[in-house]
């Protein structure tokens, strides 16, 4: 297969999802884009592990044999962050890391993980202040890393969206909020007298 054939998608496709950063990447779509672009080695994923180590070494047609050793070494084994909600004091700062909203709460209320959501991350662990997180090991025997992805960009589009209707409803705040109400209430009305009329 030629290099050029060699999308980052289907690098993507072979990590594991966890958006972890250990490779140094912020995320692993920006991993597989170092490596389609050759900017990148094979071997910085210590969530794929050896497994993955081999995976991508023959997708992009490399030998896997001088990290082997090292990968067994560095590989991290899937695992889940469990919040002591005793100790939590709702910063929200976990919820903040988490890329991909495995965290419920609000401020000032108690936070707790959703299990089966979490990658395994770690990345909510430094920013909180009570040290209230602990990771614990699993046994995964689902490979949930197309599950991980969507909620990744879902959560990533989520923000996009925030940002973007924080940073456009100040320049028209005034008029739209006004127009916005009008559809708004006029979209109501049209429900209500259309169920009238069926009834």
């Amino acid at each position: 297969m030629k290099k050029e054939n060699i999308t980052a998608q289907k690098i993507d496709a072979l990590l594991p999802q966890t958006q972890c950063g250990l490779c140094t990447y912020q995320g692993c779509m920006p991993y597989a884009e170092a490596l389609a672009n050759n900017q990148a080695e094979i071997n910085l994923c210590p969530p794929g592990g050896v497994n993955g180590l081999i995976a991508l070494a023959q997708l992009l047609n490399k030998d896997p044999a001088p990290f082997i050793n090292e990968m067994q070494q560095k590989t991290k084994q899937p695992s889940r962050a469990v919040i002591r909600e005793a100790e939590c004091i709702g910063c929200t700062k976990c919820i903040q890391a988490c890329p991909v909203d495995a965290i419920l709460g609000s401020g000032k209320l108690m936070h707790t993980v959703i299990a089966d959501e979490c990658t395994g991350c770690e990345l909510c662990i430094a920013p909180c202040p009570v040290d209230c997180i602990d990771m614990i090991n699993v046994t995964e025997t689902i490979n949930k890393s197309n599950h991980y992805r969507r909620r990744y960009n879902a959560r990533n589009q989520r923000l996009e969206k925030n940002d973007f209707l924080k940073n456009n409803s100040s320049h028209t705040e005034g008029k739209l909020n006004m127009d916005d109400k009008k559809n708004y209430l006029a979209a109501a009305l049209l429900r209500v007298k259309q169920k009238f009329e069926k009834t």
